[in-house]
């Protein structure tokens, strides 16, 4: 696939290929104050994607920087893509659409461009976000709740104009398929983990079958290489000579060879960081292009290694990550 500066969602509108990532749990995580100074960087760079989360506990930061560059002019809002995620705690459907209103007020936004769901994981309902028992266990909603009451809410935000788009994060092919068997508007967004070294082709092969003009976004794209929870047997995508080599070839770093590889396998992208040569980095990946003998080899990088398994929902009957895909 050619690269994509943008690519068309379901609903005909456009989301931009490359996106800014801010979570920010570890590595150069930053303080609210430099997440700001990195949204707004971005968009002076030539971002217009933005992707955030409530869990992420920035969305204020994200907002304000927003903001401030519509409010000098750099930007219009309807330039801009933005992305928020709904947390494991208002999934009933009850408590969706005031969730979604409750984060666009902390932003100063009137709408978001998509809206997904986080995690199915249907933790207890209420403002803690990580409601534990005694013994430290999550605690897990009511024994009757159903993903497709949730997306039910997502599509009523949907049609009262507070999103633009509804998707689905961190799921497996089962979850999906009962969303669509009771879906009225079709999921335009799938998020999940994808890089070199896990490809998730099954997921992914599911989801454009199933759902046309669906668009996929891949996050930690480069791997996450801050984790904290690297063990010494972990693979390194960096050091491997082959990518080393192409990098050198392409006179591009490894990381922009990595993004640009997602990016011809019809990826969006959302590479996080909170500095200004990183996102500059990141963001120039459209003056080259791999060869189908390069992207082969870059195929070949896949060892099923999953980064995010979210231990702590293990014990969930909507824990996604039992089944293969």
């Amino acid at each position: 696939m050619e690269a994509e500066r943008t690519f068309k969602l379901n609903t005909g509108a456009t989301i931009p290929a490359v996106g800014l990532g801010t979570w920010t749990i570890f590595g150069d995580h930053g303080s609210t104050t430099e997440v700001e100074e990195a949204v707004k960087a971005a968009i002076e760079l030539g971002y217009r994607h933005i992707d955030t989360a409530f869990v992420y506990d920035n969305i204020s930061a994200v907002g304000r920087a927003v903001n401030a560059k519509i409010q000098d002019g750099t930007v219009k809002r309807e330039d801009l893509f933005i992305t928020s995620k709904l947390w494991c705690t208002y999934l009933r459907k009850e408590s969706v659409m005031p969730q979604l209103k409750k984060e666009l007020e902390q932003m100063g936004l009137e709408y978001l461009d998509m809206y997904l769901i986080h995690w199915l994981l249907a933790y207890k309902t209420g403002d803690v976000l990580f409601p534990k028992d005694a013994a430290g266990k999550m605690i897990l909603a009511d024994d009757d709740y159903r993903p497709l009451e949730t997306w039910q809410g997502l599509e009523e935000c949907q049609d009262a104009g507070l999103t633009k788009a509804i998707g689905l994060s961190n799921c497996n092919s089962k979850q999906i398929q009962e969303i669509l068997d009771g879906a009225r508007i079709k999921p335009a967004n799938i998020q999940v983990e994808i890089h070199p070294l896990f490809s998730n082709s099954k997921l992914i092969q599911f989801c454009r079958e199933k759902i046309p003009g669906v668009v996929i976004t891949a996050y930690a794209p480069l791997c996450a290489p801050g984790r904290p929870w690297r063990k010494p047997t972990d693979p390194i995508l960096f050091d491997d000579p082959r990518l080393v080599e192409i990098a050198k070839k392409k006179n591009k770093t490894q990381a922009q060879v990595v993004l640009r590889y997602m990016n011809q396998k019809g990826y969006v992208i959302i590479p996080k960081s909170i500095k200004k040569e990183r996102l500059k980095e990141n963001f120039d990946i459209f003056d080259f292009k791999l060869s189908p003998e390069e992207m082969k080899i870059m195929d070949g990088f896949d060892k099923n290694f999953r980064i995010y398994w979210e231990d702590i929902g293990r014990h969930s009957p909507h824990y996604p990550f039992n089944e293969e895909f």
